[in-house]
């Protein structure tokens, strides 16, 4: 557990995951919390808002420049390290599909130093963070996550857990993230624009920052090295999303919704949970299991004989999970503090 004489390294941790752990655990019993990223402006500014946030307790917090996808920078920040939450990745789906080498440079190979050196390190779990888009995945982004998440399952398979557990969390849209639509849509309406969404009917997960913290710290409590965790995230459609905030911060309609359609890379929907994976799900309740295969190179006996019985599951995705509805998202979204202070930012 994350206790008094724990070590935590987060990875990527001056973006919107990053500082929901901190808000979750600084003032906790933790020992010492690092965040590793290349950008010292956003490691600079975290400091100071953390410090003023919480004085008593920022000195645990300590920030390690470097970059994942240097093998060298990634051993600096790690000795001593008792667990690493795995965050760093480039996860734009455009910017990724006009550079997908550098993609493959931070998604896999950063991944894999970030493991190579954990391993080399004795850190006791590693938790990774992957996206729905890896599953069935029809773009750079998520074709890089996917391989991603066959880095972390196969280096799984080279270490004992033991020594260190490697898990993986596959989740879909977090809800007010730096980058994702809704910050978009509440700018477009505080500059009189219309909202521009790609089709009404496009379907996609989502979820809290806080929901994705839980979902790795789950993953952290009771993953079985070699895992991918996923969570039952409910899902509503992008224009029932745009209406919620509409609604929300265009009570006078001022502005309206524009359809401007599906962008390069897209799909209509999403899967947490593919067809195939299925097979050897676990249903955990709120989550499911995704246990790692465990063949090892000898894999000739498995020409001859197979499984005959199959898992009743079936493929788990944007359009067959828990639709909400409008007045379903916008209590959603004021739950989110970020929703809040927008909204009384915009009150007279």
């Amino acid at each position: 557990m994350l206790n008094l004489n724990s070590t935590l390294l987060i990875t990527g941790g001056t973006g919107s995951f990053g500082s929901a752990v901190l808000d979750r655990f600084l003032t906790s019993e933790i020992g010492e919390i690092r965040i590793f990223s290349r950008d010292e402006k956003k490691q600079d500014d975290m400091r100071h808002r953390y410090q003023a946030l919480y004085p008593e307790h920022s000195r645990k917090l300590k920030f390690f420049i470097g970059d994942v996808r240097d093998l060298a920078s990634v051993k600096n920040a790690i000795y001593g390290v008792d667990y690493i939450f795995h965050a760093a990745a480039l996860k734009q789906v455009p910017s990724c599909e006009f550079f997908p080498m550098e993609a493959v440079k931070t998604n896999i190979i950063g991944t894999d130093n970030v493991l190579t050196a954990a391993i080399s390190e004795g850190v006791k779990a590693v938790i990774c963070l992957s996206t729905d888009k890896a599953a069935y995945p029809i773009n750079a982004m998520g074709t890089s996550k996917a391989m991603m998440e066959k880095v972390i399952v196969a280096k799984s398979r080279t270490v004992s857990p033991e020594r260190t557990k490697i898990c993986c969390t596959r989740y879909g849209n977090v809800l007010c993230s730096r980058g994702s639509v809704v910050p978009l849509f509440i700018d477009q309406i505080k500059a009189g624009k219309d909202l521009t969404v790609t089709d009404p009917t496009m379907t996609r997960f989502i979820m809290s920052l806080d929901e994705a913290v839980d979902l790795v710290l789950f993953a952290f409590e009771n993953g079985v090295s070699g895992d991918i965790l996923v969570q039952k995230a409910p899902a509503c459609t992008i224009g029932d999303l745009a209406r919620a905030v509409k609604e929300l911060f265009d009570p006078d309609n001022r502005v309206s919704l524009r359809t401007i359609g599906i962008r390069h890379g897209e799909k209509m929907y999403e899967t947490l949970l593919t067809n195939e994976e299925s097979a050897n799900a676990i249903d955990l309740g709120d989550f499911y299991r995704v246990p790692s295969d465990k063949r090892d190179l000898n894999y000739d006996v498995y020409f001859n004989k197979g499984d005959t019985k199959r898992n009743p599951l079936t493929e788990f995705n944007s359009n067959n999970t828990r639709m909400l509805n409008v007045q379903q998202v916008k209590e959603k979204l004021l739950t989110l503090a970020y929703i809040r202070d927008e909204l009384a930012a915009m009150r007279p």
